[in-house]
């Protein structure tokens, strides 16, 4: 396992999206669970791994045009889990799973299952739990859990408009000229 170093925001800032996901994400980016997310498809063609780590660069681009410094760590870390939910919500539920709203649903089950593998503050709760809104009714509560939301509302919008391909565009296409259950001529 790497160590880091601890470096000031201003160090910190000048890193890339991705180098700052990494400085304060790695454990989330080990995550079996998370790398897990890369199997399920989020919109278009973008898994929902593909999905968090866009919103987490998304959320950086905005927290650094608005000087956000403080808490870019809790930023990104929300931004990672925010869709957390460890299904395919494309694939019908079994009886009793919250998945036949799952644009109401799901942040209250990422936030579970995030609290399970990770110690979450409140800024990262509040992150997880209201990034749907206003679907999740009550507004977020924080300035970063506000750049979240709109990071998502963005990046679901490229994936969903296919502006965005993601790892899945080749197998869709392949399912689209030969049908799922078919083999290649």
């Amino acid at each position: 396992m790497k160590k880091y170093i601890l470096l000031r925001e201003e160090e910190i800032d000048r890193m890339s999206e991705d180098e700052q996901i990494e400085y304060y994400g790695r454990d989330i980016l080990d995550s079996l669970n998370f790398q897990s997310s890369d199997e399920n498809v989020q919109h278009g063609t973008v898994s929902v791994k593909e999905h968090s780590l866009d919103v987490a660069r998304a959320s950086i681009r905005i927290s650094r045009f608005f000087h956000m410094r403080k808490k870019r760590r809790e930023l990104i870390r929300g931004a990672l889990l925010h869709d957390f939910f460890l299904y395919d919500w494309h694939i019908p539920a079994e009886e009793g799973e919250e998945r036949k709203l799952h644009g109401f649903y799901h942040p209250g089950v990422a936030l579970r299952n995030a609290r399970k593998e990770f110690k979450l503050s409140a800024l990262e709760q509040d992150i997880i739990k209201k990034h749907m809104w206003p679907l999740t009714v009550i507004p977020p509560r924080y300035k970063e859990s506000w750049v979240v939301t709109a990071a998502d509302k963005y990046c679901s919008l490229r994936e969903t408009l296919h502006l965005r391909k993601g790892r899945f565009e080749e197998k869709i296409k392949e399912i689209k000229e030969h049908g799922e259950g078919k083999k290649k001529p």
